[in-house]
């Protein structure tokens, strides 16, 4: 996919900065490879991946400093990979709109891209504000197993359309790792290494597992 390089108003080229937002609980190996294939098909400087405080649309997460922990671990060896956490910082309920106006406001010039999956694509119109978040950002999405790539009603009525990034289906889910390690049962295929060494040394998600 050819990406357009934006520029400012003198003609020079604007730093191109992914926002790859989660409860990341725990980050696992699709969102690794998608991760991986935003940064080529955006033309990113820099991708940061960015835990929720408080996710409002998906309560009972783990705590704040061991989501943060395991991302620094599965992120650690690329180094336009970057932890950002201002939704950390901020505390209580987390919106992306927030987050988004709050980093334009301290980082001016920046061209930012919003990567999401076609599960979040299609509940996009649920997010506080989405149409003032559009506005603001480049809507990036990547298929998921079973969710079909479309854009919602509402979105196309508004007219915005979103960036397709090519990633083959995954089934990897953060909700799979959860309940095999409760069960005690290997990970180390879902999730980069040091992750599953977490998992198990802090007994993450119930009963530690034998990764």
């Amino acid at each position: 996919m050819s990406v357009s390089q934006g520029t400012d108003a003198l003609g020079v080229a604007r730093r191109r900065v992914g926002l790859f937002g989660g409860s990341f609980d725990p980050p696992h190996q699709a969102h690794l490879a998608l991760a991986h294939a935003a940064l080529q098909a955006l033309a990113l400087d820099e991708l940061r991946w960015m835990p929720a405080g408080q996710p409002w649309q998906k309560p009972g997460v783990s705590a704040a400093e061991h989501r943060e922990a395991m991302v620094r671990l599965a992120i650690a060896g690329e180094p336009r990979f970057v932890l950002e956490r201002c939704e950390l910082a901020r505390g209580g309920i987390t919106y992306t709109i927030d987050t988004l106006a709050e980093l334009q406001a301290r980082e001016p010039g920046v061209q930012w891209f919003l990567v999401i999956g076609a599960d979040q694509f299609a509940r996009l119109p649920s997010w506080h504000r989405w149409r003032e978040l559009l506005e603001r950002v480049t809507l990036a999405v990547a298929p998921r197993p079973g969710v079909p790539l479309s854009n919602p009603p509402e979105v196309a009525a508004a007219g915005h359309a979103a960036l397709p990034i090519a990633l083959p289906p995954m089934a990897d889910s953060a909700s799979e790792v959860r309940q095999r390690a409760a069960r005690g049962e290997a990970i180390t295929h879902l999730v980069p290494a040091a992750v599953a060494g977490y998992i198990a040394r802090h007994a993450l998600y119930g009963a530690a597992n034998r990764s």
